[in-house]
């Protein structure tokens, strides 16, 4: 047999990796889940059965100009906003987090108040902050704004505002 008899089967892909219900990345050696909307109670749920019982934070982040350009697994399209949460197994002494895409169109995501009773807060905040809404929150109302407040200040397409400063003993203009 002659090396040009040899056909050569190209290597298929691997499949993506998965955990908890979700697609992974990784980031700084720490496992990243990529749930959607639907299915991101089930995952949640599923880590805390798995040992990740503390949820240290939930915070939302507004990709307007950068949308396309960060890594996500094949499968999950790249939204506006992004809702960020990260969990600790303290038996396992681990940490991992997870990342729900939450288009511009529909700024909801699930609330995690139902299994993680700490995370009322920064749930509030992000909706205060980015306006995203969390279903199943018990008091989807501002935190840090005024209630009366038009807009949300962290989106990147809110317009700066300028506090005008008057210094004790400068003449007025």
């Amino acid at each position: 047999m002659t090396d040009a008899a040899i056909e050569e089967v190209p290597a298929e892909p691997a499949p993506p990796e998965e955990a908890f219900g979700a697609l992974v990345t990784w980031s700084r050696g720490q496992r990243v889940l990529h749930p959607t909307r639907e299915t991101y109670l089930a995952t949640v749920e599923a880590l805390r059965d798995a040992g990740f019982i503390m949820c240290v934070d939930v915070c939302a982040v507004d990709y307007l100009l950068a949308k396309h350009g960060r890594a996500l697994p094949v499968g999950i399209e790249a939204e506006r906003f992004e809702v960020v949460a990260n969990f600790i197994n303290p038996a396992e002494r681990s940490r991992i987090r997870t990342r729900v895409q939450v288009p511009e169109s529909d700024p909801t995501c699930p609330s995690l108040w139902p299994l993680h009773a700490g995370t009322e807060g920064p749930e509030r905040e992000a909706f205060d902050l980015f306006g995203i809404t969390f279903d199943g929150h018990p008091d989807m109302t501002r935190i840090l704004m005024p209630e009366n407040w038009q807009g949300h200040p962290l989106r990147k397409d809110y317009a700066m505002g300028r506090i005008p400063v008057q210094f004790k003993g400068a003449p007025s203009s």
